[in-house]
């Protein structure tokens, strides 16, 4: 004997042609998002075959002209001896991509290592080294980073190079066989040697691979003006750290 709830309630009759309509509907809204999908295809593939006009070609140009020949000029009027720094120790941030970016500047970035934006290094400072620093300055901004900055670096985003790879410094292991020749061999040894500026500073620091910061979801566009004129370029002395806490 079936049991009959008397109080369930009674399903609702669909149309056969408010079905057929419905099935339609869903044809029509799969195929729109199929050709939706196909144009942004397309659209990317022409984007990367699109021809320049010759007056592009033109600004082109003179915007790396004009980068090379303002990279020269600071070079000449700005005396950066060493000696005159607050610390040894730098940090250095690339801020900018290679628009308008001549090719010496781009070789400049790839000897200081700062191939990407928003990656980092520690850098020991020297006239040489100061001479680079000028010479990308609109693309880069450095300052003294303190000792809780260079901790959680090295503890947060360090990773040392592995045969030209980067592996993350969770093992001391790793550390012990890469430096361990020098008495590195553990990760507060590494920032030790960094903050002080050590001995050993140029190897560990070419260990290290470049840090990877993190964009924030409200990051400005980084003006080329030098810091100390209201931009985000240059020296932004201790101010760095407020810099990197925003970026770690």
């Amino acid at each position: 004997m079936v049991m009959v709830d008397e109080d369930a309630k009674p399903l609702n009759y669909v149309h056969e042609t408010v079905l057929r309509k419905r099935k339609v509907n869903e044809e029509w809204a799969i195929k729109k998002r199929e050709r939706v999908d196909a144009k942004k295809r397309r659209y990317a593939e022409n984007k990367k075959f699109a021809i320049k006009r010759p007056e592009q070609f033109v600004k082109e140009y003179r915007d790396k002209e004009l980068d090379r020949v303002r990279a020269k000029r600071r070079l000449k009027l700005r005396k950066l001896p060493a000696m005159g720094l607050k610390s040894n120790l730098l940090f250095v941030i690339r801020t900018r991509g290679k628009n308008d970016m001549c090719p010496q500047t781009g070789k400049v970035l790839r000897r200081l290592r700062l191939r990407h934006i928003l990656s980092g290094v520690f850098l020991r400072a020297n006239d040489s080294v100061l001479r680079m620093l000028t010479s990308v300055e609109p693309y880069i901004t450095y300052g003294y980073p303190n000792l809780k900055n260079v901790r959680e670096l090295v503890y947060k985003k360090g990773c040392g190079m592995i045969d030209k790879q980067p592996v993350p410094l969770t093992d001391n292991n790793v550390i012990e066989q890469a430096l361990g020749k020098y008495g590195i061999i553990c990760i507060e040894d590494i920032v030790h040697q960094i903050a002080t500026v050590g001995p050993h500073f140029k190897t560990v620091a070419s260990f290290l691979w470049p840090f990877k910061l993190k964009r924030p979801e409200r990051f400005p566009t980084m003006k080329k003006k030098p810091y100390k004129n209201g931009g985000d370029s240059g020296n932004r002395e201790e101010h760095i750290n407020e810099f990197i806490e925003m970026l770690n």
